[in-house]
């Protein structure tokens, strides 16, 4: 199977953006919500609260099939990425960025299902945090704390990665043509600002782990929650939302100037 196979059909080639530009247009409403979160607001400053938030506006159903059929766009390109991609990388760094396009291709994927989901009328999944949920169940589980711990170092190992990318603009190879200095900088602050909340989310599954407790684990809505609730939180946290409405203005370039 070759790359060329899917990546040169003229309808994938449109799909593609309209994803990079849904995800773009998700992280904008997250930034929003979380810069409410920083000042005494209420929201899940979270991709499925961002989705939620889309649902209850005008002509929201439709928008949200768009991000839906967008994101199941994006989840071929970074399976066949995964499976065939990189072709023109040495061995070591072609092997990690197959992995980083399947770990993508699982976060559009259950952006894309949550969004159809709440298209069809439901509300996403319930019961809970899925994260707390997740750390309950493991934490049940023979050397359960271990397990955590170790989905913990895992999550704050892609936080660091996602800093560097954003520090030595490796995001970068993403791109084709020229790109202006604004996209470079929008890139560097979306970066690091997503690296640093999952950080946060790794270091709150460490916290569950050692403390023996779920609740104590979250996702991205629970680590800025976190930072909000430290000295000069508001101020913390009003950084991170423009640094993650940076990366949503970024993707909006990215999907101009994908590389495939």
């Amino acid at each position: 199977m070759r790359t060329e196979t899917v990546t040169q059909n003229q309808g994938y080639r449109t799909l593609v953006p309209v994803g990079l530009a849904s995800y773009g247009f998700v992280h904008v409403v997250v930034a929003w919500i979380a810069l409410q979160v920083a000042w005494g607001g209420k929201g899940d400053a979270s991709s499925k609260g961002a989705l939620k938030q889309v649902a209850q506006q005008p002509l929201g159903s439709a928008l949200l099939w768009v991000v839906a059929a967008g994101m199941l766009a994006l989840v071929v390109w970074q399976v066949v990425e995964a499976a065939v991609g990189y072709s023109w990388m040495d061995h070591g760094k072609r092997l990690r960025r197959r992995v980083s396009s399947g770990v993508r291709a699982l976060v559009y994927l259950a952006i894309g299902i949550s969004a159809a989901r709440l298209a069809l009328g439901g509300r996403g999944s319930s019961g809970g945090d899925p994260q707390e949920t997740l750390t309950s169940r493991l934490l049940d589980a023979p050397l359960g704390q271990a397990l955590v711990v170790i989905v913990g170092l895992a999550v704050l190992a892609v936080g660091v990665s996602e800093v560097v990318k954003g520090v030595q603009r490796k995001f970068r190879e993403d791109l084709r043509g020229s790109v202006s200095p604004a996209t470079m900088k929008l890139g560097t602050a979306g970066y690091m600002a997503k690296g640093v909340a999952l950080g946060i989310v790794g270091v709150l599954f460490g916290w569950a782990a050692l403390s023996y407790d779920p609740d104590k684990a979250g996702g991205i809505d629970a680590a800025l929650q976190t930072v909000r609730d430290q000295p000069f939180g508001s101020v913390l946290l009003t950084a991170m939302s423009i640094g993650i409405f940076a990366f949503g203005l970024f993707c909006f370039s990215w999907a101009r100037n994908a590389r495939y």
